[in-house]
């Protein structure tokens, strides 16, 4: 799998942190304040959106009476001690990371998260070094599934997109590496188990830990056909 790779960029929740099921709880009990319940489509809706989108959505769909940048400095407070002491890190996530380093090979982060939640889990987890660049969708137009976060990580890295290999866990992630011109391994996660199909389809790879990316037993797919 990392034949051909000049630099690899991973996604941050759902890929590297078991983090997704947390905030089902952070949109429970933020909604409540305004008298509403998260719909059954909300985490379909919201995928691959970024922070600032994400805010705005809840902001539009809910009429949450605050200003994006309100919403979004709550949600950062209301996540952060989780992210800072509680969240796991995905199986074999950190041996892959620290085998990364040892190749010398450029690694990113590219998330619809923000910077504050996304450094509080690398810290947490001691693995803030093996990263050469942290990049989020609110620096770019679009979240996913546009390619904008995966390509403006490539430029700042220096490496051409069909030289780097993407981690994703769902589908609007996984097509965003795909439309960015990047091969895309999907990472299984519970989370989004209802969609295995539909993300088997469109990536290239499959792991269920990363230890199978180290020890070669990773699933070369049949899809990765989606590109545009």
């Amino acid at each position: 799998m990392l034949n051909h790779t000049d630099a690899v960029i991973f996604d941050l929740d759902g890929t590297l942190m078991d983090s997704m099921d947390l905030w089902t709880g952070i949109d429970i009990e933020y909604l409540g304040r305004y008298g509403y319940a998260p719909t059954p489509d909300l985490a379909v809706a919201i995928e691959g959106m970024s922070f600032t989108e994400t805010a705005e959505y809840f902001r539009e769909r809910y009429a949450i009476p605050n200003t994006v940048e309100e919403i979004k400095k709550e949600w950062n407070r209301m996540a952060f001690q989780k992210y800072a002491n509680e969240v796991a890190m995905k199986p074999g996530a950190a041996r892959f990371l620290h085998a990364l380093r040892q190749k010398k090979l450029p690694v990113a982060i590219a998330s619809s998260n923000s910077q504050e939640l996304i450094r509080a889990a690398l810290s947490h987890h001691q693995v803030e070094d093996c990263f050469d660049l942290i990049v989020t969708s609110c620096e770019v137009s679009k979240g996913k599934p546009s390619p904008d976060v995966y390509l403006y990580a490539a430029g700042k890295l220096g490496v051409s997109p069909e030289r780097c290999l993407v981690f994703e866990d769902v589908p609007m992630g996984i097509l965003a590496g795909k439309n960015a011109g990047m091969r895309v391994c999907a990472v299984e996660d519970e989370f989004s188990a209802a969609r295995r199909v539909e993300i088997r389809r469109l990536a290239d790879y499959y792991i269920r830990s990363y230890d199978e990316v180290l020890d070669g037993s990773y699933e070369v797919l049949a899809g990765g056909g989606y590109t545009h």
